[in-house]
């Protein structure tokens, strides 16, 4: 695939962080045919993942580095506000609400047009391969930079 395919696919970077879009798919629904709750967890870490790429980090890269390191989920906090069906397109918003140490808080809201969907609080940790806290290097704290007022 080629770099501009590969851009669509990871969303894009917005002014306040990031935004991607996807489809629900049979696979993603229960026997309601509303989306199953644990399912929600993959779109947005899709939208973590994507937005962490656009900014420069790479998970692979940092897997390979002398001192390997990796992102841990610490803490999550979600609000279901409207299910999600089969064919919808729903769109993942990330922003980083504040970064420090090893830690970062981001705040995704899913939404399928203007239907707020899903709410997220997520608290995420960069750790070396013995579970150790590994501070975030400067040029990711401009680059993930936390948006006021959140």
């Amino acid at each position: 695939m080629n770099d501009q395919g590969e851009d669509q696919l990871a969303g894009q970077l917005t002014q306040n962080g990031h935004s991607c879009r996807a489809r629900i798919y049979y696979a993603d629904t229960d026997f309601s045919g509303f989306v199953y709750h644990a399912r929600y967890l993959e779109f947005l870490e899709r939208g973590r993942s994507d937005y962490l790429r656009l900014a420069g980090i790479s998970h692979t890269q940092l897997a390979q580095e002398a001192e390997p390191v990796v992102w841990v989920v610490r803490k999550m906090e979600i609000a279901f506000e409207a299910p999600a069906r089969l064919d919808d397109i729903i769109s993942v918003e990330t922003v980083t609400v504040s970064l420090s140490g090893a830690r970062i808080v981001m705040l995704q809201i899913m939404m399928r047009g203007e239907t707020r969907l899903i709410s997220a609080r997520v608290e995420a940790a960069l750790v070396t391969r013995e579970g150790k806290p590994r501070r975030f290097p400067k040029e990711w704290a401009i680059a993930l930079k936390p948006v006021a007022n959140l």
